[in-house]
């Protein structure tokens, strides 16, 4: 048997029997605390899950400690720009055991089989059903006309994609090359003429 927590902005799987660290709480250590804000239970084939939260679910939990994390260093800085900052931050965390985990409510109730689904869905009022029909066979005759007259008409040929055209275009001829003209070689050509 296994639950979903939500506390300290985080969610974590847990167990009875479990250690875990989370977000510091403001109880001594010994102190009993419950987390109400339960995801989910699994208890073997029964899954209970809440929307968002499952009502009256509770997890139990003993205060081990209350600890600092790791230290961790923050370092900003900018090139060129003589921007620097170095902070350190340690996370203030308690560390909790699962001692049981509690819920009211019946799995069963929660949980609703595929089969019993589609039944509910097979099981509309006659009189829908049939209005339904009755729309489904109006869209249906609509279209079958449209489509015997585009079967008396000839195909249209199917235009080209974008690859077939280049497939059977035919290759351009180059145009011949400009001649560069610059200071020196307009100087030239009048030379020469």
């Amino acid at each position: 048997m296994f639950a979903v927590i939500k506390t300290g902005g985080k969610q974590y799987k847990v167990q009875e029997g479990d250690v875990l660290e989370v977000e510091k709480l403001h109880k001594e250590k010994g102190q009993k605390v419950t987390f109400d804000k339960v995801l989910l239970i699994d208890d073997g084939g029964k899954t209970l899950i809440g929307t968002p939260f499952i009502e009256n679910a509770q997890v139990k939990a003993e205060i081990i400690e209350n600890f600092k994390d790791k230290k961790v260093i923050v370092f900003k800085k900018k090139r060129r720009k003589q921007y620097k900052k170095k902070r350190g931050h340690r996370q203030e965390l308690t560390r909790v055991k699962i001692e049981k985990i509690a819920s009211k409510e019946k799995s069963a109730a929660v949980k609703m089989p595929a089969k019993a689904v589609k039944e509910k869905k097979e099981m509309a009022p006659p009189k829908k059903r049939a209005e339904v029909d009755k729309v489904k066979t109006k869209a249906a005759k609509k279209h079958e006309p449209e489509k015997e007259e585009k079967k008396g008409e000839k195909e249209e040929p199917k235009t080209q994609t974008k690859a077939e055209a280049k497939k059977t275009e035919k290759p351009k001829a180059k145009a011949p090359a400009k001649k560069k003209t610059t200071v020196n070689g307009a100087a030239e050509d009048k030379k020469q003429s």
